[in-house]
């Protein structure tokens, strides 16, 4: 596959990591911030968007929910990245000489035990790929910065550590956005159906519509709520399912929630990413 995608983050971030995984024939495009990488896909700067919405250790990445269906744009794939943290430091340099590092907040206490075993002191940066570049620009030494190797690569650092990170399991689950819908697809490891919706204003109305997946056999494998424009009275869904429109069980769980919602959004219909069912 050829084109541009976008993700949000300095070049060498893990979303640009994704992008080299998911996408490898297509331009990857850096952009400052997640409505600029909606905006270049939606404008036809770029082909595609990668964007991440889950983390298996902290949970959604923040407002992303609130900007798909706002996008104008339509979920085309799934991408689960493993998040490896590489220790990186200026060619020549040795591990015993980093005494500081710099990243990501997030990934600071995902390497505590290594950065304590080293006596490494670590300070947190707006970007961990940014913070690559600004160690290969100033070249502070005793410094080094937590990142991927991606990063490494692109920023010509040396790798003085590998996985360094705690535990085994921190995983990134994206989205690869594009323009159109496309529900002519089926895959080797299943369908996911991604939509939104808002509940009428009624007695018991979420558990009335989530009765028909379960009447259904219908697997959700994600439920998120949040407000709308502040409204403490207009709250909107967000849904996973496995399965596809087409399948009779999901028409009808689809056609059950219908009933109890004031609008209904499919955001997309894409091919299971067979890391989902691992736990690798």
């Amino acid at each position: 596959m050829t084109g541009k995608i976008t993700f949000q983050g300095e070049p060498g971030a893990y979303s640009h990591q994704a992008c080299h995984e998911a996408r490898p024939g297509m331009e990857a495009i850096p952009c400052r911030t997640f409505e600029d990488v909606i905006a270049a896909v939606r404008e036809g700067k770029a082909d595609q968007a990668m964007l991440p919405v889950e983390n298996s250790t902290y949970g959604r990445v923040a407002d992303i929910h609130r900007l798909l269906p706002a996008s104008g744009l339509h979920i085309l794939d799934e991408a689960f990245l493993r998040v490896r943290i590489s220790l990186l430091g200026l060619p020549g340099t040795r591990l015993e000489d980093i005494t500081d590092v710099r990243a990501h907040l997030v990934l600071l206490p995902q390497s505590a035990q290594f950065l304590k075993a080293h006596g490494i002191r670590g300070h947190a940066s707006a970007d961990s790929a940014g913070a690559a570049a600004e160690l290969a620009q100033h070249k502070t030494p005793g410094e080094g910065v937590l990142a991927s190797t991606l990063a490494a690569e692109i920023y010509g650092l040396d790798i003085l550590a590998r996985d360094i990170e705690d535990h085994g399991h921190n995983t990134t689950r994206f989205v690869i956005m594009g323009r159109d819908l496309d529900t002519t697809r089926r895959g080797n490891d299943g369908m996911m159906t991604t939509f939104v919706f808002e509940v009428r204003n009624i007695p018991a109305a979420l558990y009335k519509a989530m009765g028909g997946f379960a009447t259904n056999g219908v697997n959700m494998t994600k439920l998120e709520s949040y407000m709308i424009d502040g409204s403490f009275t207009a709250t909107r869904f967000y849904a996973d399912i496995e399965g596809h429109p087409d399948d009779r069980p999901v028409q009808l769980a689809l056609e059950e929630l219908t009933y109890f919602t004031n609008n209904l959004d499919i955001l997309g219909v894409y091919p299971a990413d067979p890391r989902r069912h691992s736990s690798g």
